[in-house]
């Protein structure tokens, strides 16, 4: 029977394959016995929009002159060629005159519409723009069944991974009647309701319970009221990832062959479905014998050391992994033969026997030979000099392969600001051959510029603020032609230049440049800072001394502050380099006219000449939002004690006099510490101090370079020598040391510890956000005699920071105060607070 059925459809398959020309015709082809013919001419018919016909001639593969058999594959393949264009519908190549040995061909098309244009109904605007990019439809494409369904299996698929699981699309296919063969397409979108999980069952598991289980799905989450950084929304493809968590959570105590037997979902209501899970747990195992095979650079005993697994330990194989491949809490195998020089390591473990609950295992080393750095490049700078990027890289020619210098290299890399961190990348290129390996880093350079345009208030007045920072600049190529782009960039200088004015009262200006290498050879970073500000009661120089309408003689008030500051920076390579000591010295001019402020005097000169020194370490592993690492820094700036080298008797003279040259010590402490509790959740804690000191009692402390403690920490008309340190919850600068009036003062002495809980709302360095809740507490205090270190006003917030490339990190805080101001700040009112720059911290 299968024979007479390859018979009767071989007979008939040339029928389907070569049509009739006319049907008055009779073309005499005997398809029995194949005959090879020479093809004389091609037409084309049945198109209607196709402007060049040859093209499809050419795209069949066919051609005039060419000798082909009936039947035969050239006819077929011709066929399936044309058809993979997609733009038809239907081919067909019919035989319509035979002469002799020459053949006269015809291929019939029916073509396929375009698109013409298409439109979604049940959705906002936001959500069509959206959609358009996703299903990457365009004016022209063909229409056929295979768009249609591809674009509704995109569009459902959008729907269904922002929880929407019922979301239906349907298409309503019109002709456009002002276009021929052109298709209108309108995509109708009933979203339905957003369905989340409104419960999880789990079965089977005995050794560990529900909750631990559901904890190790992070992304699958039940619908709970109290929910805030994870939705509860339903994600095929996070809920494929969450099921491993479950079996890796598994596999971390000792449950190696633990497996989720059957999972379902199903629906509760049409808001809300459910997940019903099943596990086998399997045995609990246990780590036996650990042998070592290969191994000759160090023993047994130190590779045991290492790996800190003993026999009895519960098996857990992610710690396995983590102590032989990657640890980032400590060493680890592989970074022992890497930091050596030996790129060619591979260590393999090996389960020898599994006798009852006991697995004996074999670590399966190949060192290899050390291999020698030969090129270091970089790549993917468009605007930073090659130099720049190289002098912070820690792999260099001829030196042995370490994996932790390119590590600390990443890091340094990333704390330039100048690339985008998730996209830098190492490429080693080994060479085994000759035991070396070229290195690559790959870069994305980001935009580093800065813009501070604000308006704040103080004093109640509004001050407006223009400020700019060139965080990559390049002095060197100022006068170079071509390089204002729109300014000479790619050296790694960084220029600032910011301006505050509120018109007659108030105008401060102030510029700053940093060459973080001077020289070029060693990070030995050289700073400069000129500042002026001016500061008046609004009468200017021409109408002091006069009257005004109402026959009041106006008189001026001045503050006038001209400063300088210069800076020397070194990398220190002990303790080791993450350290970095300063040394500045600095002046400032404070001019006196009438001005009545907290000061003893209202009208003089003074001059403060310090010098400055600050030791820093910085292990930070992000500088936007790190997640581990810390910042300690200790800064200590002193005048000449010249009280020690006259013989003034200070206790006579007058304040004018006796401030003329300001004598003091100032020290500051600072410890932030970051540490990663789960995922990107980072819990952050600070310590800040500072003491203003004296040399001489007769003169006193200083009525400038004091601490002023509370609000949002932005200088607003103080610039005067004062220190403003933000906290959130209380007033500015309301926790500031007074004098027996109530009036501030300054504070000589300040606490302020904080503690923080953040969370990453997006970490794209072109808008990293992330939210927060803190605590604080802190205080000032006029001398030793008030100082008590646990007498601190304390507050509590959430918070969200923002940082924008152009703009650099901006806050805003709802800060509570848990302690009366008494006179000034009720206990539990909450407020806000902006800040610029980390000016809260």
């Amino acid at each position: 029977m299968k024979r007479i059925l390859y018979v009767l459809l071989f007979s008939l398959l040339p029928a389907l394959i070569f049509a009739q020309g006319t049907k008055d015709k009779i073309i005499n082809i005997d398809y029995k016995n194949p005959r090879t013919y020479e093809i004389a001419a091609i037409s084309v018919s049945g198109v209607q929009y196709l402007q060049n016909s040859d093209i499809v001639i050419m795209l069949s593969g066919l051609s005039v002159g060419q000798k082909i058999k009936i039947p035969g594959d050239e006819l077929s393949s011709a066929i399936e060629k044309i058809f993979k264009q997609g733009l038809f519908e239907e081919v067909e190549i019919s035989v319509t005159a035979v002469q002799g040995d020459f053949i006269y061909l015809d291929i019939y098309l029916q073509e396929r519409p375009v698109l013409s244009k298409f439109s979604f109904t049940g959705v906002n605007r936001n959500e069509a723009d959206n959609l358009k990019e996703k299903i990457g439809l365009a004016r022209g494409d063909v229409v056929s069944e295979n768009t249609i369904m591809t674009a509704k299996r995109l569009i459902r698929s959008h729907f269904v991974d922002k929880g929407f699981l019922n979301a239906k699309v349907d298409v309503v296919q019109r002709l456009d009647t002002a276009k021929g063969n052109q298709m209108i397409l309108d995509f109708v979108i009933d979203k339905g309701k957003k369905v989340k999980i409104g419960e999880i069952s789990i079965a089977g598991n005995e050794a560990v319970e529900d909750a631990k289980i559901m904890r190790s799905m992070k992304e699958t989450k039940r619908k709970k009221i109290y929910r805030v950084f994870k939705a509860s929304k339903f994600t095929n493809s996070e809920y494929e990832k969450d099921k491993q968590s479950v079996i890796a959570m598994y596999n971390e105590l000792g449950y190696r062959d633990a497996v989720i037997v059957s999972d379902s979902t199903y629906n509760i209501d049409d808001k809300t479905m459910g997940i019903a899970l099943n596990i086998d747990e399997g045995q609990k195992y246990y780590f036996g014998n650990i042998h070592w095979v290969g191994n000759s650079k160090y023993s047994d005993k130190q590779l045991g050391e290492i790996l800190g697994i003993q026999k009895g330990d519960i098996y857990n194989q992610r710690l396995l992994e983590s102590n032989l491949y990657m640890n980032m809490n400590g060493r680890d195998i592989t970074s022992l033969y890497m930091d050596d020089g030996y790129l060619f390591f591979s260590v393999t473990p090996i389960e020898l026997t599994v006798t009852n609950d006991t697995i004996d295992m074999e670590m399966q080393i190949y060192e290899g030979k050390q291999a020698t750095i030969n090129k270091v490049s970089v790549s993917g700078n468009t605007r930073t000099n090659d130099h720049v990027i190289m002098r912070e890289i820690r792999t260099k020619p001829g030196q042995l392969f370490r994996r932790s210098d390119i590590i600390r290299t990443q890091r340094e890399l990333a704390q330039m600001r100048y690339f985008n961190p998730e996209a830098l990348n190492v490429i080693p290129v080994p060479n085994p051959a000759d035991g070396t390996v070229d290195i690559e880093y790959v870069v994305e350079e980001t935009s580093t510029d800065q813009l501070e345009l604000s308006g704040g208030w103080g004093l109640g007045r509004l001050v407006g603020t223009l400020g700019v920072s060139f965080n990559n600049f390049s002095l060197r190529n100022i006068f170079k032609k071509g390089s204002w782009r729109p300014l000479p960039t790619g050296d790694g200088q960084k220029l600032s230049l910011r301006a505050q004015s509120n018109g007659l009262y108030y105008q401060s200006y102030n510029m700053s440049f940093t060459e973080p290498w001077l020289g070029g050879k060693k990070p030995n970073a050289f700073s400069v800072s000129v500042y002026n500000s001016v500061q008046t009661n609004g009468i200017t120089k021409k109408d002091d001394g006069t009257y005004n309408e109402y026959g009041t003689l106006l008189s001026r008030e001045e503050i006038k502050i001209t400063g300088v500051t210069v800076g020397l920076g070194r990398r220190l390579k002990w303790p080791d380099d993450f350290f970095m000591f300063y040394t500045t010295v600095s002046y400032q001019h404070y001019m006196l006219d009438d001005y009545y402020s907290a000061y003893s005097f209202t009208t003089g000169n003074s001059n403060n000449l310090n010098l400055g020194f600050t030791l820093t370490r910085n292990s930070i592993d992000a500088p936007i939002y790190p997640k581990t690492g810390s910042e300690v820094t200790l800064m200590a700036n002193f005048t000449p004690p010249y009280s020690l080298f006259n013989n003034n008797d200070y206790t006579t003279m007058s304040d004018e006099d006796k401030y003329k040259w300001l004598e003091y010590h100032k020290w500051k402490f600072n410890m932030t510490w970051y540490t990663k509790l789960a995922g990107d959740l980072v819990f952050m804690s600070r310590a800040k101090m500072g003491f203003l000191g004296l040399y001489n009692r007769d003169i006193g402390i200083s009525p400038f370079e004091r601490f002023y403690l509370g609000g949002d920490g932005l200088s607003g008309f103080a610039l005067d020598g004062r220190e403003i340190i933000g906290m959130r919850g209380y007033d500015n600068s309301v926790l500031t040391a007074r004098d027996a009036n109530n009036a501030t003062v300054g504070g000589t002495i300040y606490s302020k510890y904080t503690f923080e809980l953040r969370y990453p709302l997006s970490t794209n360095p072109m808008a990293t956000i992330y939210m927060l809740g803190f605590l604080e507490a802190g205080n000032t205090w006029a001398g030793f005699k008030e100082y008590e270190p646990f007498n601190v006003k304390r507050s509590a917030g959430i918070g969200v920071r923002i940082y924008l490339p152009m703009f650099g990190l901006l806050g805003l805080d709802y800060g509570i105060p848990f302690d009366e101001i008494p006179g000034i700040q009720q206990p539990y009112v909450g407020q806000f607070h902006f800040s610029i720059n980390s000016s809260i911290d």
